[in-house]
């Protein structure tokens, strides 16, 4: 008996005010579980079969080429056109089943409709027994707002992922050359910023001091006397001269 069939009792057993309330449960609950179950059993006949026939072919493939390298004398006749129409039958099957998995997105799709379909059971399951996200509720009917609005969102994102694979995915993030830049130039700033602290840690303090000034007063002192040397020098001449 599937999961349905067994649930279907439970619904009719409870304690909601509205008749139409377990009808909703019923069509839009079970009936979703029962088709996502569906479309996960049908994609997996698919999915199995073609991961089948890649495996097999991965693993015979090498070992049909390997035997062409014995010696020719000890092989069937015509064994060589044997080994390459069946490499041949064999790597087109392996590339035929890798491509149709990849077009159809079955490995995606399988391991989607299986996670809604447990997600959908565990919520109900947690409703019916007032438990994990439903424990503060004293009844169902309190809780049946809250049970169909996580019902609607479970649907809607496994919507927006079927939908996605096909469309959205393809859609490559745009390069934000701006924001790059802007982003490089701060790493620039930061590891110069590094670098400095690092030379001027390495640096002795001594060696940072100022050096002391010249004596400036002492140099005029001594261009003054420089001055005055001259002036003396330049009377002596003078004088002689007379």
């Amino acid at each position: 008996m599937d999961f349905t069939t067994n649930v279907g009792g439970i619904v009719d057993e409870l304690d909601l005010e509205n008749v139409y309330d377990k009808s909703i449960i019923k069509f839009r609950f079970l009936d979703e579980i029962s088709f996502y179950e569906q479309k996960r059993d049908h994609t997996k006949k698919y999915y199995n079969a073609f991961r089948f026939i890649v495996t097999t072919g991965s693993i015979v493939l090498p070992a049909i080429l390997s035997m062409g390298q014995m010696d020719p004398a000890k092989l069937p006749k015509n064994f060589d056109m044997i080994t390459y129409w069946a490499s041949w039958t064999i790597s087109l099957m392996v590339t035929g089943s890798n491509g149709f998995l990849q077009l159809f997105s079955l490995d995606k799709n399988y391991f989607a409709y299986s996670m809604v379909v447990e997600q959908l059971k565990t919520e109900g399951w947690q409703f019916f027994g007032l438990s994990g996200k439903y424990e503060d509720y004293p009844s169902h009917q309190e809780a049946y707002k809250v049970f169909s609005k996580s019902i609607e969102s479970i649907k809607r994102k496994q919507v927006e992922q079927e939908f996605a694979n096909g469309k959205g995915d393809s859609k490559k993030k745009k390069f934000d050359f701006n924001g790059e830049r802007q982003k490089f130039i701060q790493e620039q700033q930061q590891t110069i910023d590094t670098v400095k602290k690092t030379v001027l840690e390495s640096i002795p303090q001594t060696q940072l001091l100022p050096s002391p000034e010249k004596p400036v007063v002492k140099e005029n002192v001594k261009e003054e006397d420089k001055k005055e040397n001259v002036k003396e020098t330049v009377k002596d001449v003078i004088i002689g001269d007379k």
